[in-house]
């Protein structure tokens, strides 16, 4: 947990954040503001759990605070702490949530029991929120959507050890089991393409609920709409099924869910079934196998019944798997998950180099599907491949780089390296450009409001994101960088100019000259005019 003391008495609030033992209440980290505007730059950036604030501050008072707080987070636990035992302030807090009210000085055990009290709070909420009971209700009210995805996963051939999935399957009230089960894939035919624009969805829920029905009185049913159009289920004998014709079950519940959905939906379908394979080991290649199987069928022919065997299938050495298996190369390339992407490839290549160390085509097919990833990945950032790869673009012009798998090899990584130092360029030269902006405002504008707040919306950035991006290039926090040029700017109006201490004050953006007093004698020792009779 974090916690924040806020305080316009730096003493204060440098001996409560140092030197009391936090630690032994499971506080990992203090936080220290000298006011209210501070204190909400800090929490504007950091997970801040508990605060323990002066109700009486100058700029904004402690139950101001606590609003402002309450707009953007409704789980921060506020303690306030006052040198006045006035029943309004009291009344105040406890009506804005405050977890006590103390008294300054408050004792340590009256301090750290409140602190215990707003950390018991903190558990108690998020227990329930993550309670046992909480999460089994998102899951069943998010069980189809995740059935679903489960199944589509499986199908595009990702990878899980047997003992996650038996925990899903179970998690997930699946019926299925490990063992033999055969994949029934369904196109809608041409008398669906009315309800492309609309009503194509409901049209699908009400097929996969006929073959639930259907199929469910002898076999379990998973069903999911696939990634080409198609529905695919996935489907299991049961131990009541019965012995006698097995193998003509399936072909005889698909002639029948046919017969119904052209009798109530008023279209067609045509279906492809497979032979047995091993759950969930042989799913993915089954599924492409029946995937295929659809292109096979010649001419306009529709509404058929098909097993796979009945089709001749061609002879093949096979597809490569890990290219194609999620994440796919683009999709790492997108998220920039750099040490992901190139272990990624190393499996593409240790796959060729195993099963297709003389297949040039195998080569090939990887090869086109790297560089299409790579071209689209520099297209979408705004670059030609070409400027980013430079020479190594010729190996590809030419087609040298798809020669032997060594060469697919070598230019690959060579791509990845240069695509990586490109894109990490553009990122330093935006992080540049950000700092530029914000630091150009705030010089601008040091009387106004230049809060992270209103510093990010000027940006268009998050709070976090910019606070962030701006410590990686400056290493400085722009609530720092804001403090030094304010004092920076009080020094030199000090120094060249005649101006008053509550007009230099108003200019640099502090609201009460009193508090800038404070806060210049705490950096430099003496008070604005002691140091303008210094210089």
């Amino acid at each position: 947990m974090q916690m924040i003391i806020v305080d316009d008495e730096a003493h204060w609030v440098d001996n409560l954040s140092m030197h009391k033992p936090w630690h032994t209440l499971g506080i990992e980290q203090v936080h220290k503001a000298y006011s209210a505007r501070e204190a909400l730059q800090i929490i504007e950036t950091q997970p801040i759990d508990i605060v323990i604030s002066d109700i009486l501050m100058p700029e904004m008072t402690g139950i101001e605070l606590i609003e402002k707080i309450r707009e953007s987070d409704k789980r921060i636990k506020c303690i306030i702490l006052s040198g006045h035992s006035d029943f309004e302030y009291a009344k105040e807090a406890l009506r804005h949530k405050a977890v006590e009210y103390l008294l300054k000085p408050p004792t340590d055990d009256e301090l750290f029991g409140a602190v215990k009290t707003a950390i018991e709070q903190l558990k108690a909420e998020w227990e329930s929120i993550s309670s046992h009971e909480r999460t089994e209700y998102a899951l069943r009210e998010n069980l189809p959507l995740l059935r679903g995805q489960l199944l589509l996963d499986a199908l595009r051939g990702a990878k899980m050890p047997a003992d996650e999935w038996s925990r899903k399957l179970e998690n997930y009230n699946l019926p299925i089991r490990f063992g033999d089960c055969a994949l029934l894939l369904v196109r809608l035919e041409e008398e669906f393409g009315q309800y492309r624009n609309n009503g194509q969805q409901l049209m699908e829920y009400a097929i996969i609920n006929i073959a639930e029905e259907i199929f469910g009185e002898f076999t379990e049913v998973w069903g999911v709409r696939e990634e080409h159009g198609y529905l695919a289920f996935l489907l299991q004998l049961k131990d009541e099924s019965p012995e006698t014709k097995k193998e003509m079950l399936l072909e005889k519940l698909a002639v029948q869910l046919q017969a119904k959905v052209k009798q109530y939906l008023k279209g067609s379908l045509s279906i492809v079934i497979t032979e047995p394979f091993r759950f969930p080991e042989q799913i993915a290649d089954t599924y492409r196998k029946a995937a295929s199987a659809f292109r096979q069928i010649v001419g306009d022919e529709r509404e058929f019944v098909m097993r796979v065997s009945d089709l001749e299938q061609n002879v093949s050495e096979g597809a490569l798997d890990t290219i194609h298996s999620p994440p796919t190369i683009s999709n790492l390339l997108e998220a920039g998950r750099w040490d992901t992407l190139e272990e990624k490839l190393q499996q593409v290549f240790e796959e060729l180099d195993l099963k297709w160390s003389d297949s040039w085509e195998h080569c090939m097919e990887a090869g086109f599907m790297i560089a299409s990833a790579y071209t689209h990945y520099a297209h979408r950032n705004g670059h030609k491949l070409e400027q980013l790869l430079g020479e190594d673009m010729e190996l590809l012009q030419s087609g040298e780089a798809f020669a032997t798998i060594g060469k697919l090899r070598n230019w690959t990584m060579a791509g990845l390296g240069k695509l990586k130092e490109g894109t990490a360029n553009e990122v330093n030269d935006i992080r540049s450009h950000y700092v530029k902006k914000v630091q150009s405002f705030t010089e601008k504008n040091l009387h106004l409001d230049v809060s992270l707040r209103a510093l990010a919306d000027h940006v268009n950035l998050h709070t976090t994101h910019l606070s962030k991006i701006y410590k990686i290039e400056t290493g400085e926090g722009i609530s720092d960088y804001v403090s030094r040029l304010r004092m920076e700017r009080a020094c030199h109006l000090l120094k060249t100019t005649d101006k008053k201490v509550y007009e230099i004050s108003a200019e640099i953006g502090y609201l009460e000259p009193a508090y800038f007093i404070k806060v210049f004698k705490r950096q430099f020792g003496v008070t604005p005019q002691d140091y303008r009779i210094g210089s």
